[in-house]
């Protein structure tokens, strides 16, 4: 990414030490795991995103919806971020989520000691400030995203601009730095991201990608301007490394593109992986309480009166209500079913709300994904250690290690609980449901 024309927010990168909130998993690194709270979800994209400096607006962006993109990379805070946002407000994220677009958050935070870039704020030398420095900045956006309305299980991506690979004093550095970027934001329940060139980060961060020093961060955004799309095959990259929804890739720099009448110079890119996450707005059509799970089983907690309005984060399945199975999980943490409320369709999953998971990465070689929740069920494939394991819900199944619990995964296939980076090996993970 490029573009520095200095701002500089009060302490936003200035901020250091840890922010009030509880404690995260007890994970070791490198496979940290993610605090996530009762109302959060993990949203996967798939297709072609931009990236420009400054937040279109909506009418540009309702103009673009004509242009193969669906996902657009927003500059939401930093010491280094290089242009003004007079459009980058909660109205405006509401206003272009509804519309279909995913939003790729993306702060500028304190750079490398050894920079190519001309950035005026570089991280300490020393490691152990270089952490302190990347912690501050993490708290920092994530108060930058939940002041936009983008909610836990978001991924927010670290702009690491290109640096002097050889510099190993800097090296250090960087890597603290992305580590405890990496914790800080798990602390909060966000997932980590890093943005980097491919001759530079991209390199560092495989060097220790099985370290057990540093925090791996969940997805990897390559800079490469190649105009090659393709997310694998990367010359400095493995391709067992951030293998499952964990990957993006700028392969093209700024240039300027025309959809609906509008011209915008952009930068190209391809993603699965992680974004945004948020709510949407959407009227109940009856009389009806939300549970604390997807079915009238489950304790209710809150009423709607018809007419009222539900902030909806994500879509799953559950007991079937007149003509639906599937339920909303609301920003509350809890569940409404979607047949009182006026979404797209009462019948399936409703665009643009996401399904529901929580993703966590895997911490060992070659797990297995299975056709069922027990040792018994036959093999699918397998994982590296380090993916990202999209999980729906949980249910038990055959013992591993210790424990019996398994996870669903979006695509329908189980794995074993005990080698994914959840809050607990012995029994179920808050905040995820039960099959």
């Amino acid at each position: 990414m490029k573009r520095w024309k200095y701002l500089m927010a009060a302490g936003t990168l200035l901020a250091g030490g840890l922010v009030a909130g509880s404690a995260g998993p007890a994970v070791a690194e490198p496979a940290t795991g993610v605090a996530y709270s009762a109302g959060s979800t993990a949203t996967r994209y798939v297709g072609w995103a931009f990236d420009t400096c400054t937040a279109p607006t909506v009418a540009q962006m309702t103009a673009w919806k004509a242009s193969p993109y669906k996902a657009v990379g927003i500059y939401i805070g930093g010491g280094n971020r290089g242009c003004q946002q007079p459009q980058l407000t909660a109205s405006w994220v509401s206003s272009v989520t509804r519309m279909g677009w995913r939003l790729i958050p993306i702060y500028m935070g304190w750079q490398a000691p050894c920079t190519f870039s001309s950035k005026p704020f570089k991280m300490s030398s020393s490691p152990t400030t270089a952490g302190t420095q990347a912690t501050g900045a993490a708290a920092d956006a994530v108060a930058k995203a939940k002041a936009l309305g983008i909610i836990g299980g978001s991924a927010i991506y670290g702009d690491m601009e290109h640096y002097d690979v050889n510099d190993t004093t800097c090296r250090a550095a960087v890597l603290r730095y992305l580590s405890s970027w990496t914790k800080e934001l798990h602390r909060q329940g966000y997932l980590s991201a890093v943005y980097a060139h491919q001759n530079s980060g991209a390199v560092h961060l495989s060097e220790i990608y099985n370290s057990t020093s540093y925090a791996r961060p969940d997805a990897l955004w390559i800079a490469r301007w190649d105009k090659n799309t393709g997310l694998f095959n990367w010359p400095t990259v493995p391709n067992s490394y951030w293998a499952v929804g964990q990957r993006a890739k700028q392969y093209w720099g700024d240039h300027a593109e025309t959809y609906g009448s509008v011209t915008l110079t952009i930068d190209s890119d391809r993603f699965d992986a992680p974004v945004a996450s948020v709510g949407f707005g959407y009227t109940v059509t009856g009389n009806v309480y939300s549970r604390t799970g997807p079915a009238f089983s489950y304790p209710a907690s809150t009423g709607y009166p018809a007419g009222s309005t539900v902030r909806i984060l994500c879509q799953t399945y559950g007991q079937q209500v007149g003509t639906t199975t599937v339920w909303n999980k609301l920003t509350t943490g809890a569940y409404v079913t979607d047949y009182y409320v006026n979404t797209p369709s009462n019948t399936t999953y409703s665009a643009p709300i996401p399904g529901c998971s929580n993703a966590y990465q895997t911490t060992t070689s070659s797990l297995s994904r299975r056709s069922g929740p027990g040792t018994s069920y036959s093999v699918l494939g397998t994982m590296p250690a380090g993916s990202l394991a999209w999980v729906t819900c949980q249910r038990s199944g055959s013992a591993a290690g210790t424990t019996s619990v398994w996870d669903r995964l979006t695509d329908g296939s189980y794995v074993t609980d005990y080698y994914v980076a959840t809050p607990s090996k012995t029994t179920y993970s808050a905040p995820i449901r039960r099959c």
